[in-house]
C-alpha cells in the first residue's frame, strides 16, 4: 500500500484507498439491509411471539431505582391533558390517547413509545400511576403483539427500561388482571430486546435494560432473564467502557446515561441478592470519574461527539453514590480528551479520532475542538449538536465547533442516503491519525494536538496551545502544513483555499469586535471582559446556534479568517486574556 509521510512522522494512506472504502461501507450497507429486512420478518412471525411469550411471567419481585432526577410537574401536566415531549405538544384531555393520535413529529412519537413521560407520571402519584396504567392499555391494544417501529431499537430499549422501574409502583395502583398484563409485557419485551442485533452501539445499553426487567420479574422466568442479560453484558462492557472511564463513542453525555443505569442495576441485582459481577462494579468507577473529568467549571457536562452540556442536578444524581470521590485526572488518554487549568482558565480539547463504525452514528468531524470555561462562564464552546436534533447532521461538521476550517469541505462526513438508512449516520473520511502531546510546569500548561483529517487538501492541522497560569490567559497557534513537502511546490501555480478558526460562543456569551477591527471583546453573565487578540488577515462575528436538548438556541461565533496555499501552509495565532477593568 502506497503512503505519504508527513513532517510529523505519520503514515497517510494513498487517495486511492477512500474508494476501496466507500466499496466496503456499501457491502456492509446492503448486508446490513438484508439482516434488518430479514429481522423483520421474523420478530413480526407467529413463532417469534410464541418463543418471547415462554415461560410465562409470575409476578413481580424488585423495584429498581434510577437515580435519574424525575419530574412530577411533567407528569401533572399530563393529568391535565397536556402532553409534551421532545419539543412537541399534543392536547389530549383527561383521558386522551396519544397512541391513536397523530404524532407531532417522529421525535415525539419515538420519545412517547419509549414512555419517557413515565418517571414523570409515577412521580406525581397515585393518580399518575392510574393515568399510567390507562396509557399503557392504551398502547398494549395497538402494538402491544407487535409493530416494527414501536419494537424496534429506537424505542423498546428505553421502554423496557422504564417499566421495569416503575412496575412496583404501577401493580401498588392496578387490579390483577393490570398487573398480570404488565408483567406480561415486560417479560416478552425485555426477551426480544435481547433477541436485537440493530444498533450494535446500544447493545451493552439494551443488555442493561434486559437484566433490569429480569430483576423486576419474580421467579424463574426473571432469573433466567438475569442470566442472559449479564451474560450479553460482560461480553460487551470492557469493550464500551474505556480504562479512563470514557464511553466507547466518546459521548461523555453517554457516559453519563450509562452510569444512569449501570447504578440501576446494581440495586435491583442487590435486591434480587445477587452479586455484581465485578466489571459492573469496576465500570461503575471508571464512569464516575469520567464524568468528573468532563464536569467543567460552570457545572456542566463538556459537550462533544453528540452528548450535550448536561446540567448540574443531573451530575449530582448521578455522582450522588459516590460524593467524595477521587479527584479528576488532568487527562482522559484512552478517551481521547486533556484538560488544562489555571488561573480563572479552563480549557478541555478533543485530541482523538472520531470513532469508527456503528460507534460513530453520534460522532462529529471536529478534532482538536476546544470547549473554554472563563471565571466559570462557558464562553467557548460549539453547537452541542445531539441525536435529539433530529436532521441536522450539518452541524456534525467541523465548522460547527471551535477548531479550523478549510474550504468549503470538513474533516470527515456522516454518511447519507442509502447507506445511511442502512447503517446509521456513521461518521466516514475523518481524521485517522491524531496525537497530543502535553508538558506541564509551573507557569503553565502546553498541548500540541496534530491530526490529518484536512488530508484530502493535502494538509495537516497542528493546534498548539499554552494557558498561562500566572497571566491568566490562553495563547493559541493553528498552522496548516503540506503533507508532502514538494520543494518546487512553491514556484508552481497559485491555489488558495478559505482558512478559518470559529470559535463558537454559549448563547449567554456576547462579543463585540473593537475600533482596531481584529481584536474582540467576548463577555458572559459574570459581565468579566476577554480579549481574543489574533493576527488573521480578517475578523467577523457571524450567527449560529446552539442546542439545549435537542432545541436550537440563538447564538454567535468568531471567525478568524485567513487563506492558506496547500503546497505551501500557513498559520493564525490567537491569544485569550482578561480584559482590564
Amino acid at each position: 500500500m502506497a503512503v505519504k509521510r508527513s513532517a510529523h512522522g505519520f503514515k497517510f494512506p494513498a487517495p486511492r484507498l477512500a474508494s476501496r472504502a466507500r466499496g466496503r461501507v456499501l457491502w456492509k450497507a446492503l448486508n446490513a439491509e438484508l439482516g434488518a429486512h430479514a429481522a423483520r420478518e421474523w420478530f413480526g412471525s407467529g413463532p417469534h411471539r410464541l418463543l418471547i411469550a415462554l415461560p410465562r411471567a409470575e409476578g413481580l419481585a424488585a423495584r429498581p431505582h434510577d437515580p435519574r432526577p424525575a419530574d412530577p410537574a411533567h407528569g401533572k401536566k399530563i393529568l391535565a391533558g397536556v402532553m409534551s415531549l421532545d419539543g412537541g405538544t399534543l392536547r389530549l384531555g383527561v383521558d386522551g390517547d396519544p397512541f391513536d393520535t397523530a404524532s407531532p413529529s417522529r421525535r415525539f412519537a419515538v420519545s412517547l413509545h419509549r414512555l419517557d413521560w413515565l418517571p414523570g407520571l409515577v412521580a406525581a402519584g397515585p393518580d399518575g400511576a392510574r393515568r399510567a396504567l390507562r396509557l399503557l392499555d392504551d398502547w398494549r391494544r395497538v402494538f402491544g403483539k407487535w409493530n416494527a417501529f414501536s419494537w424496534g431499537p429506537d424505542c423498546i430499549e428505553r421502554r423496557v427500561f422504564h417499566l421495569a422501574c416503575a412496575a412496583k409502583t404501577l401493580a401498588a395502583e392496578a387490579s390483577d388482571a393490570e398487573i398480570a398484563d404488565l408483567t406480561r409485557d415486560l417479560a416478552r419485551q425485555a426477551r426480544h430486546l435481547l433477541e436485537i442485533k440493530a444498533s450494535p452501539e446500544r447493545g451493552l445499553e439494551r443488555a442493561v435494560a434486559a437484566t433490569i426487567a429480569g430483576c423486576a420479574l419474580a421467579g424463574k422466568p426473571g432469573e433466567r432473564l438475569i442470566d442472559r442479560g449479564l451474560k450479553a453484558l460482560l461480553r460487551q462492557i470492557d469493550r464500551m467502557v474505556l480504562a479512563d472511564g470514557g464511553h466507547a463513542t466518546r459521548s461523555p453525555e453517554a457516559g453519563v446515561e450509562l452510569l444512569f443505569d449501570l447504578l440501576t442495576l446494581d440495586d435491583a441485582l442487590g435486591q434480587r441478592g445477587r452479586p455484581a459481577p465485578e466489571p459492573l462494579s469496576r465500570a461503575i468507577d471508571r464512569l464516575s470519574t469520567a464524568t468528573r473529568f468532563f464536569t467543567l467549571e460552570d457545572g456542566h457536562l463538556a459537550a462533544f461527539h453528540g452528548g450535550e452540556a448536561v446540567g448540574p442536578k443531573r451530575i449530582a444524581a448521578a455522582l450522588a453514590h459516590d460524593a467524595n470521590g477521587p479527584r479528576p485526572l488532568s487527562a482522559a488518554p484512552h478517551s481521547g480528551f486533556q484538560k488544562m487549568a489555571g488561573g480563572s482558565l479552563e480549557v478541555i480539547a478533543d485530541c482523538g479520532r472520531p470513532p469508527l463504525g456503528p460507534l460513530s452514528v453520534h460522532a462529529c468531524a471536529q478534532p482538536a475542538a476546544v470547549e473554554i470555561v472563563c471565571a466559570k462562564d462557558r464562553l467557548i464552546t460549539s453547537c452541542g449538536w445531539s441525536p435529539e436534533a433530529a436532521g441536522a447532521h450539518a452541524f456534525r461538521l467541523s465548522d460547527a465547533a471551535s477548531t479550523v476550517s478549510v474550504g468549503e469541505g470538513s474533516a470527515g462526513r456522516p454518511l447519507s442516503g442509502f447507506r445511511a438508512r442502512a447503517l446509521g449516520p456513521w461518521l466516514v473520511d475523518g481524521a485517522t491519525q491524531v496525537e497530543a502531546q502535553r508538558h506541564d510546569d509551573v507557569g503553565g500548561v502546553w498541548l500540541d494536538i496534530v491530526h490529518d483529517g484536512w488530508r484530502h487538501v493535502g494538509l495537516t492541522h497542528t493546534r498548539r496551545l499554552f494557558l498561562d497560569a500566572v497571566a491568566d490567559e490562553l495563547r493559541g497557534e493553528d498552522s496548516l502544513t503540506p503533507i508532502a513537502a514538494d520543494p518546487g511546490a512553491a514556484e508552481g501555480p497559485r491555489r488558495y483555499l478559505p482558512f478559518t478558526v470559529r470559535f463558537h460562543l454559549h448563547p449567554e456569551a456576547r462579543a463585540s469586535i473593537a475600533r482596531d477591527g481584529k481584536s474582540v471583546l467576548i463577555r458572559g453573565p459574570n459581565t468579566i471582559g476577554w480579549w481574543l487578540r489574533n493576527d488573521a488577515v480578517d475578523v467577523a462575528i457571524a450567527p449560529s446556534a446552539h442546542f439545549d436538548h435537542g432545541l436550537a438556541r440563538k447564538a454567535g461565533q468568531i471567525v478568524l479568517k485567513s487563506q492558506v496555499r496547500p503546497e505551501v501552509g500557513a498559520k493564525i495565532r490567537w491569544k485569550l486574556t482578561r480584559a482590564e477593568g
